[in-house]
């Protein structure tokens, strides 16, 4: 293991985890914004680790690997304890949307890889996008609580479907990519 800034950030959003766990699930009147504080944490340091790794230029194979495990439990946990507070369809189709599609490109990337052709099923745009809305409202689902009298939870929810819709929408971009690649000659 390569013991750099970027990837001692990284390990650190993976050691935030128990305590999101222990904060959300806890009873103090402020569990959820402070949760919801520590996910906008998390979220900057995935940003500043990438971009000190590109700064720094201390990019490595295992921060490569390490940085979307990261993200993908860290979105995965506050989707799960999310419903685990409100267990509602209009959270739980969207959260399974999202996880499910997260396993079947993380399944295509590493394909894709074993063939020499990753580039085929690069981050796009659309998968940029996604991940934004995806946050913001993972964001509101965990602060819960309305803000400057704004219903911040019934927001999260709309975003999530959003989200979901355009997490559907990037996965069939990159498998369609994937699939036409490899089509036989």
């Amino acid at each position: 293991m390569i013991i750099n800034i970027p990837n001692v950030l990284t390990l650190m959003r993976i050691a935030m985890l128990p305590l999101l766990v222990v904060i959300y699930l806890s009873d103090h009147p402020l569990a959820m914004p402070i949760s919801a504080l520590l996910f906008i944490l998390a979220g900057l340091t995935d940003w500043l680790d990438g971009y000190l790794a590109r700064k720094l230029n201390q990019q490595s194979a295992f921060g490569a690997f390490l940085d979307p495990v990261a993200d993908k439990l860290i979105v995965a946990t506050a989707l799960f304890l999310i419903l685990f507070r409100h267990p509602e369809v209009h959270i739980l189709i969207p959260a399974l949307i999202i996880v499910g599609r997260e396993i079947t490109v993380s399944a295509l990337r590493e394909w894709m890889a074993e063939m020499g052709r990753r580039g085929i099923v690069a981050v796009s745009y659309m998968g940029k996008l996604k991940t934004t809305l995806q946050i913001i409202s993972i964001i509101f689902l965990l602060w819960a609580q309305p803000l400057w009298g704004l219903p911040i939870f019934e927001i999260g929810k709309w975003l999530l479907d959003i989200a979901a819709v355009l997490t559907v929408w990037s996965m069939v971009d990159y498998l369609r990519a994937a699939l036409s690649d490899n089509k036989p000659s």
